[in-house]
């Protein structure tokens, strides 16, 4: 048998465990010793070669909102694809709160209902694409503006650390999960938002935080508490979605970072955590 795999530890502060390494040398480094580049995060060595300041960011929270004003293109995308569904709604007549048009009669979260024609849909009926487009709807200007803020505040520095295209797949898994969740603690239920995919992120910025990799200044814990009280007591928010879509998010995170050194395996198994959520959405409404 063969002995267990040491933690990496940071070269300059040995007595701290990390899971980030330098990009041009391979060192491994803590949140202290990151300085975050265009192409990667580097040891203050190897970012004073590259003509950036050689002093090491001592708070994570700053670099991250540095790093992220230069491109975190998935969560713009995301925040701009919402706020562009929510107005196509608008132009096909829908009202202020989302409803009475196509785009909701079509994308809707419900296990089965019937439509203003007299059909049966829903996912029990075979419409399986509403597990995901009801993530990119909303009931009115608040709560796509509060959903909106809560992903471009988490958003940046969970894309900044994971990189664009799992941080996309970590966004879909997470809503899914989300819509999972749902159906199970409420199929007859109307849902809709991006709050299960929000809740995942909330998970994968806790993963990284208990690693001591802070993408929102060491508060996620806090601002998930908030969320949590506000969940749980406020009529009218779906308690499966929000916490089927923090499982979620938070094994994708576990999986992404526990298979950092096999990154094809770990984007797998992420997709299948995408795919066990499908799952159990089927069996919810079988």
């Amino acid at each position: 048998m063969s002995a267990p795999e040491q933690p990496m530890r940071c070269y300059r502060h040995p007595d701290r465990e990390t899971m980030v390494t330098c990009s041009e040398c391979g060192r491994p480094i803590c949140p202290d010793c990151m300085t975050f580049g265009p192409v990667g995060i580097r040891c203050p060595e190897h970012a004073s070669a590259s003509g950036r300041p050689s002093a090491p960011h001592r708070q994570a929270r700053s670099a991250v909102l540095q790093l992220s004003s230069r491109g975190p293109i998935v969560t713009q995308a995301l925040v701009a694809l919402n706020v562009l569904v929510f107005l196509a709604e608008l132009a096909l007549g829908g009202t202020l709160n989302g409803t009475g048009n196509w785009i909701y009669e079509h994308g809707v979260l419900v296990s089965s209902t019937v439509n203003s024609s007299g059909q049966l849909v829903g996912v029990a009926e075979g419409e399986w694409w509403r597990l995901l487009t009801a993530a990119f709807l909303h009931y009115g200007p608040l709560h796509l503006g509060m959903n909106m803020l809560v992903l471009w505040l988490l958003g940046q520095g969970v894309e900044d650390y994971f990189g664009h295209a799992r941080f996309a797949l970590l966004y879909v898994v997470a809503g899914l999960a989300g819509s999972a969740g749902a159906l199970l603690w409420s199929p007859n239920a109307l849902t809709v938002g991006a709050s299960g995919a929000i809740w995942g992120i909330m998970g994968a910025a806790i993963v990284l935080e208990r690693r001591r990799i802070y993408v929102f200044g060491g508060q996620a814990m806090a601002l998930l508490l908030l969320n949590v009280a506000i969940t749980l007591f406020l009529p009218g928010i779906s308690i499966g979605g929000h916490f089927g879509g923090l499982v979620g998010g938070t094994l994708a995170a576990l999986v992404f970072t526990g298979l950092r050194r096999a990154p094809a395996l770990a984007t797998l198994a992420v997709a299948g955590i995408g795919v066990a959520a499908v799952a159990v959405a089927a069996g919810s409404v079988a």
